[in-house]
């Protein structure tokens, strides 16, 4: 068999699809086709987010892109055998990827070229709507801008929820000669990877969030602080800001505009710590990464003491739609305070993992069993953490709760990054509990007592609370110091991580209460 024209094959670049395999499959993909004499395309395109069909290859078809995986080198010969490069079923054929019930189920604002293009091809960009918002920007004066993201109601998606158009309206306007733009990309949160996926699926994004941000405050100068466990997020993201730079969308002199905005991609430090802003702003001034104490706020004295904007990866990120559609497109999408969608990644004990982008209120019983498909084990799902390792546990009473930002602050849990770990009923949420504690006191900056000392003192009384009887500790007395203890840490610590170690911690204890060994619910604090 030959072709004389090219026949289109998307293989994922994404770390989560090499990790399995995807640069095998695209080799053997090429060496195939090169021995049976086809012309091949081979385009290293992002994840669509189905990780358990990674590595998922696609085939351009006349009928649109059509989707085979999970693939292995060796079962590329006959698949090729089969015919799937004219879109032929096979034993791993799904069909017309966007009909995928996963992909097409979901809402995808942000994600919406996410697995479409390759992430380092501005043209690619450009033809699925990139630099629309950028161009919109720069035909707009600085405070419409801001007007534009605080009607949007976009609030930050790092975990903290403060509303965007706020923190910007206030670098905005103070008066200092150098203004920065940081992007937080310290993604250390546990089943978090939608700001790895931005970076490594769709960088120019990110950029275009963050030239935008630069125009809105006048800041010409940004760097994006990334997880030094993303070694290939932060080679991606260098070489994105190569060529936008080539492209004239960065540098002295914007689209001819004659603005400016310079961007450097930073690795981190390797701490958790170094998440929370002003530790990461410690860090990048080559400085041990420390909490500072606020005020002053890093908008009016943040990066080498300028006024700074941070924003996390997904912030920025669905910032250029907002201004290519227009604010109330995109405040269309959502409920209550939480407007627009959130990237929500399913991780832990679930069948299907992956990335589900949703307008806020879906329920975390639609994700776990519309998208997640039940646990992996085939067991009943116990306790589910949202909002990565210092989120909440919860429990099936209230997977039906709307995911909002206020729905859950009511009953003492978070949304944070969207991250959601799945615990089938095999978990020990005391265990669970105590690495929470343990998890602080390794990876806190030490700067506070409530932190630095009571989560070391927290482990102690967890593991007090569940010594054996014989050691005749007093287990109510025990109880109420592990919770007098959380009370401390929540209101006396510096940041979240001393602020929110608890949380994981009394909601395990409050929901969980026969896995601490207490017979009957002990809810003081619920």
């Amino acid at each position: 068999m030959s072709t004389a024209n090219p026949i289109t094959v998307h293989v994922p670049r994404d770390s989560a699809a090499v990790a399995v395999g995807a640069d095998e499959v695209a080799a053997a993909l090429q060496a195939e086709c090169a021995r049976r004499g086809i012309a091949l395309n081979l385009v290293r395109n992002g994840s669509r987010g189905m990780f358990w069909l990674e590595p998922l290859v696609e085939v351009a078809t006349p009928q649109g892109r059509v989707a085979y995986g999970p693939v292995t080198p060796d079962e590329v010969p006959a698949l090729l055998d089969s015919g799937m490069l004219a879109g032929s079923e096979h034993a791993l054929f799904h069909g017309p990827t966007e009909q995928i019930p996963y992909l097409a189920k979901q809402q995808r604002l942000t994600f919406a070229r996410m697995g479409v293009i390759d992430p380092l091809s501005i043209a690619d960009y450009e033809a699925h709507e990139g630099y629309a918002g950028l161009r919109a920007a720069l035909a707009m004066p600085s405070d419409a801008i801001v007007q534009q993201v605080l009607r949007a109601g976009l609030r930050g998606r790092g975990g903290a929820a403060f509303p965007t158009g706020i923190k910007w309206a206030t670098v905005a306007s103070a008066q200092a000669g150098q203004k920065y733009v940081v992007c937080n990309a310290d993604e250390g949160d546990s089943g978090t990877f939608s700001d790895r996926m931005t970076m490594e699926g769709d960088p120019f994004m990110l950029i275009e969030g963050m030239t935008i941000a630069g125009l809105a405050v006048g800041a010409t100068r940004g760097y994006v602080y990334i997880r030094s466990e993303y070694p290939d997020a932060v080679a991606t993201m260098t070489e994105a800001v190569r060529r936008a730079t080539a492209a004239g969308y960065l540098g002295p002199d914007i689209l001819g505009s004659g603005r400016a905005f310079h961007l450097d991609i930073r690795k981190a430090a390797g701490a958790y710590v170094c998440g929370e802003e002003t530790a990461m702003l410690e860090s990048l001034e080559g400085k041990r990464g420390i909490v500072r104490a606020k005020p002053p706020l890093p908008a009016i004295e943040g990066l080498f003491g300028q006024p700074t904007i941070i924003n996390n990866v997904i912030s920025f990120a669905s910032v250029p739609v907002i201004l290519s559609r227009g604010a109330d497109k995109y405040r269309d999408h959502g409920m209550g305070r939480s407007r627009g969608t959130l990237p929500m990644q399913l991780a832990g004990n679930i069948s299907h993992g992956g990335l589900v982008e949703m307008a806020f209120g879906v329920t975390l019983r639609e994700l776990m069993f519309d998208f997640g498909g039940g646990s992996a084990s085939g067991r009943p799902i116990k306790a589910v953490q949202v909002g990565g390792p210092l989120g909440a546990y919860v429990p099936e009473s209230q997977w039906d709760i709307p995911m909002d930002y206020e729905a859950y602050a009511a009953v003492g849990a978070v949304l944070g990054h969207g991250g959601i770990v799945v615990h089938d009923d095999t978990a020990d949420l005391s265990k669970l509990a105590r690495y929470a504690m343990e998890f602080c006191a390794i990876e806190s900056c030490g700067k506070c007592t409530p932190c630095r000392i009571g989560s070391t003192r927290g482990v102690e009384v967890i593991d007090r609370i569940m010594a054996p009887p014989l050691t005749k500790h007093n287990k109510p007395q025990q109880v109420q110091l592990l919770r007098d203890l959380c009370d401390t840490m929540v209101h006396g610590s510096l940041c979240a991580m001393g602020g929110m170690t608890p949380f994981p911690v009394l909601s395990a204890l409050n929901h969980y209460p026969q896995d601490f060994g207490l017979a009957t619910p002990d809810r003081e604090a619920a």
